[in-house]
């Protein structure tokens, strides 16, 4: 029995020190939320960009939580992460502006960055005041990365960088792009050979809601536009890009095994459960305060936030393994296949729900408002971070399977 109790306290991240970093960072959230009058929203990890409460979140020791002391951060555990982006996500904060860099940038850097690139860029992270976008999909290959055909070419003092990214999040607000190359010509027997990282600096920024101006010479960055009007999208075009050898990350050719272990921590965390977390909320508090549930309501309830939590224990057991230092590329896979089609089902499952709530009840007006938009971005939920159709062959892979 003990040995049992034990193993569901993993899944749970409710030790000591992790509840009360829980409880600091939703004293912060009320607090800032009651100040700077933002709104929950639903997917804002990829919808809310909100700079200046990057820089608050930063400033008060929430941001680089796994980025060790000496470089700004906090040097605590991926679990410590965890918890406060859970939290983040589950008022839906306007997390935006930091979160590629902060989930995937350090932990790469720590991992593969030179001392120069740490010290010159993991203290902005943890600031929440670098912002980052990554190149990875291309119009021909989109979870299909060893298909990239971007290529750099050595040159004096560094690499010459062309191609085509597509779906590069925040690319026209961020500050750099770390971009996977080719960097040898392509080895039909060894499709995921030859591949290497590169920082890609986009030095001049416009104010949020606005695009570009001026970029480095051989950017062009294009929006993708959804049917909302949203702009969170673009394709971005480098044409004879000169990179010094300063911004290569990690070693050359070890690109897609960095890449991979980056992508580990892009899709096992608790966005890929927890997107609709503002619309979910919002819905059950106003379904109970109604006096008419009935039984069909109550056990579709039921059945949302069961599923919600064995996804969620299954995300945290990954964040354990990463806190340990593994690399459960399978584990993660599987998060993120099973998760987004959680978020995918919670919407419509959310609007069945919504029909039961009667008119002029207090926040139905918030209710379909995020509704509207878990609505539009609900087919975004299983394309982003690789398709779920190609990572179930990675987890088949992975299991031995052919």
């Amino acid at each position: 029995m003990s040995i049992m109790t034990d193993d569901f306290a993993a899944l749970c991240a409710n030790e000591p020190e992790l509840a009360r970093l829980r409880a600091s960072i939703r004293s912060f959230l009320d607090a800032d939320r009651a100040e700077f009058g933002w709104q929950p929203a639903v997917d804002t990890w990829l919808s809310s960009w909100d700079e200046p409460f990057s820089a608050r979140l930063g400033a008060a020791g929430f941001l680089g939580l796994t980025i060790p002391r000496e470089y700004g951060g906090q040097g605590l555990s991926h679990l410590h992460r965890y918890v406060v982006t859970e939290e983040l996500l589950a008022v839906g904060a306007p997390v935006a502006a930091h979160w590629i860099a902060d989930r995937q940038v350090a932990p790469g850097l720590l991992a593969y960055g030179s001392e120069e690139q740490r010290r010159r860029l993991l203290p902005k992270i943890a600031a929440g005041k670098l912002f980052s976008a990554i190149g990875m999909s291309e119009p021909q290959a989109g979870s299909d990365l060893a298909a990239a055909a971007a290529k750099a070419t050595r040159t004096d003092g560094g690499w010459v960088l062309s191609g085509t990214k597509v779906w590069t999040s925040g690319a026209h607000l961020a500050h750099q792009i770390v971009v996977l190359a080719r960097t040898s010509p392509v080895d039909p027997g060894r499709r995921h050979a030859g591949f290497s990282q590169f920082i890609v600096p986009t030095d001049t920024r416009p104010t949020p809601g606005s695009l570009r101006s001026c970029l480095p010479s051989g950017i062009t960055i294009s929006p993708i536009v959804l049917m909302s009007g949203e702009h969170h999208f673009n394709e971005v075009t480098f044409d004879e890009v000169f990179i010094d050898d300063d911004n290569v990350l990690g070693e050359i050719g070890n690109g897609w095994h960095q890449v991979t272990a980056e992508l580990s921590f892009e899709r096992s965390g608790p966005e890929r459960i927890l997107s609709t977390a503002a619309l979910l909320t919002a819905l059950i508090r106003v379904l109970a305060s109604q006096d008419d549930v009935d039984d069909h309501t109550a056990a579709a309830v039921g059945d949302l936030v069961a599923r919600l939590i064995s996804l969620r224990q299954l995300s945290v057991s990954v964040a354990r393994e990463l806190a340990e230092g593994k690399a459960p590329v399978n584990e993660a896979a599987l998060v993120k296949d099973l998760g987004t089609r959680f978020e995918q089902e919670s919407a419509e499952l959310a609007a069945d729900l919504f029909s039961y709530v009667d008119s002029g009840v207090p926040g139905r007006d918030q209710v379909a408002a995020l509704l509207d938009v878990a609505r539009l971005h609900t087919p975004l939920f299983t394309l982003r971070g690789g398709t779920n159709e190609v990572l179930r062959g990675v987890v088949a892979r992975g299991m031995g399977l052919r």
